[in-house]
């Protein structure tokens, strides 16, 4: 399935767009998986809103890192990192590490092009289906800069699996208040009034021990 065309991000630093599904994705993945994106605004400005939420509010909550074929980092954060911004980097440090976002636009690039290579320019939820990691499903937010390639994926609190990242015997259909408050916020699509009672109407995946 095509994406449509994503507003260009790269001329804009205040203004963010309205909370809506810009495009939605899906993807088979080999064995029959599928991968479902849901793209909303990339601006600066809903970066900074995102980004705020995730490594100033729910650092706790969340795992960071690169997710590609054959390599995947899963960070986890034991205290709340430093977060600053400057010439549309945004950084993420806990001393003996940080990581470089480039959420805005990069003013001191060599060249228009190299800036808007290295910002983001799409940002989308992510569901997983069908594969055995994260006990069948996986729910998360995924960036890519301007040249398409992906900047980094951030794994939200699963169901299927315990903050020691263990399989449930049981899906805790609670710890996905963190997913659904990032959509109403980015999509505009309300949260369901009670997780449990939404999701035990569901087909599950079996749980994979």
């Amino acid at each position: 399935m095509t994406v449509a065309a994503l507003p260009d991000v790269s001329s804009d630093t205040t203004t963010a767009l309205p909370p809506r599904c810009l495009a939605r994705e899906v993807i088979p993945l080999p064995g029959g998986g599928l991968l479902e994106y849901d793209y909303f605004d990339a601006s600066p400005a809903t970066m900074k809103r995102l980004t705020d939420l995730l490594f100033k509010e729910h650092w706790r909550d969340i795992v960071v890192g690169p997710c590609i074929e054959g390599a995947v980092f899963e960070i986890r954060f034991e205290k709340a990192p430093k977060v600053t911004f400057l010439d549309g980097y945004l950084t993420v440090d806990l001393g003996y590490w940080h990581f470089h976002l480039g959420t805005g636009i990069h003013r001191r690039a060599p060249t228009p092009e190299v800036a808007r290579q290295r910002q983001v320019s799409k940002v989308a939820f992510f569901l997983q289906r069908g594969q055995r990691c994260g006990g069948g499903r996986s729910w998360g937010l995924r960036l890519w800069n301007g040249a398409g390639e992906q900047m980094t994926t951030v794994f939200l609190p699963n169901p299927y699996l315990t903050d020691e990242m263990k399989v449930r015997k049981t899906p805790d259909w609670n710890r996905l208040a963190l997913w659904h408050k990032l959509r109403e916020i980015f999509l505009g699509e309300p949260a369901p009034a009670d997780l449990v009672a939404h999701y035990s109407r569901e087909a599950h995946e079996p749980l994979h021990h």
